[in-house]
């Protein structure tokens, strides 16, 4: 690359570094994943739910009264919602998780949405979800919504600032229905 181009980059990257922006790297989402539950045995497979658009909701750790809130939110809409499957993952180990489901009830158990595990925030960095946000004396990886289509290919995503920057209810089904309305015209014979 001649050296205009290459110094022109940079100082690209550095205005960006200035206004606290970011580049969007697009790279390759896994094609698909297993989870497993944080409360009983069962799993979550991607493949097993192609033609389903899939709502990743990459939560914080399991104490989180924000996280609580956006997942009981999303679970009422999910019932109402055909073809669309929300997947709450929380980054908790395996003992942080058993620690946090040891406190409930089986009632309040039955009460919650699923949720799954994402033992060190694998799939999370696997989609890309900065990381570097501080939450009760941890770093963590920011709270992040990551939608894929029918077929796994990400629609669109909302990495949050901070704990309460998450994609409202009203605005999910809003940015849902005008992406598949962008797809559905994209794909109809002219």
């Amino acid at each position: 690359m001649p050296n205009g181009k290459i110094r022109w980059c940079s100082n690209v990257v550095a205005v960006l570094a200035l206004l606290n922006c970011s580049l969007t790297v697009l790279a390759a989402n896994p094609a698909n994943f297993t989870v497993k539950s944080a409360t009983d045995d069962s799993t979550f497979r991607l493949s097993d739910h192609r033609g389903e658009v899939v709502a990743l909701h990459f939560l914080l750790k399991t104490e989180c009264p924000y996280c609580l809130k956006y997942t009981h939110a999303y679970s009422v809409l999910g019932e109402k919602e055909p073809g669309v499957t929300h997947l709450f993952l929380k980054p908790d180990g395996e003992g942080e998780i058993k620690t946090w489901a040891g406190k409930l009830s089986k009632d309040e158990l039955k009460e919650l949405p699923k949720i799954y595990r994402d033992p060190d925030a694998t799939l999370a960095k696997q989609f890309k979800i900065p990381n570097g946000y501080k939450f009760h004396g941890q770093t963590v990886h920011f709270p992040a919504l990551v939608v894929l289509d029918g077929e796994g290919k990400e629609l669109f995503r909302h990495v949050g600032k901070n704990n309460s920057d998450r994609m409202a209810v009203k605005d999910f089904v809003a940015k849902l229905a005008e992406t598949q309305e962008k797809s559905s015209k994209a794909t109809k014979p002219k």
